[in-house]
């Protein structure tokens, strides 16, 4: 596994799960195009660039340079780092027709060509051993402590957080503990969680 400081920025959910199976960091997708009109993963990825650096790799079609040209004006370019796939014609397993020109994406470049761009672009990476990701800090059990899950005002806790946060109000609990543990420690999400609670358990 690679283990990446910065927040991967992909375009879709396959080439999410692609990186998956050898990356362990947060890998954020674009949903294509929709990123244009999503302002709330437009906040979520500045803000994640402010705090660890993002990752770009989009696929290397015209559709792909858009996206990156997208994010790199919305973003400070001091908090981005570029990996840029090769050019290899060919189709996914998945699909039935080629893409539009006929290049392979992202999830379709073998692991090896992947781990080269990525090492290429100067983003902070190191080996580990085995293929489980490490868990963080923040626990279920902190998430239920502070009233975010498994209450009656669980929903509301939690939008309380997100907006303090500005994050998106349709993540899940189990995707915002996965996005805490990337974005603060354990004592900082404590710290937070008393200001806005005042410390108690609101399960």
């Amino acid at each position: 596994m690679i283990r990446i400081k910065e927040a991967v920025i992909v375009e879709g959910k396959y080439d999410k799960i692609k990186l998956s199976n050898f990356i362990d960091g947060l890998i954020i997708t674009t949903e294509g195009f929709g990123i244009f009109k999503n302002k709330e993963k437009q906040v979520l990825i500045r803000r994640l660039a402010q705090t660890r650096g993002i990752l770009i790799l989009t696929d290397s079609d015209g559709a792909g340079f858009v996206i990156r040209n997208f994010l790199k004006g919305s973003v400070p370019k001091e908090k981005i780092k570029h990996a840029y796939i090769p050019d290899i014609l060919g189709k996914e397993k998945r699909k039935d027709k080629p893409s539009k020109e006929g290049k392979l994406g992202v999830e379709g470049i073998s692991e090896e060509i992947l781990s080269k761009a990525i090492a290429a672009s100067g983003a902070e990476c190191t080996l580990t051993e085995g293929t489980k990701k490490t868990p963080g800090d923040i626990t279920k059990a902190d998430l239920f402590e502070y009233g975010l899950s498994g209450g009656s005002n669980a929903a509301k806790y939690r939008a309380m957080l997100k907006e303090y946060l500005n994050l998106p109000m349709n993540m899940t609990a189990n995707s915002m503990l996965d996005l805490l543990n990337c974005m603060m420690t354990k004592e900082e999400f404590t710290e937070i969680c008393e200001k806005l609670y005042g410390g108690e358990n609101n399960a």
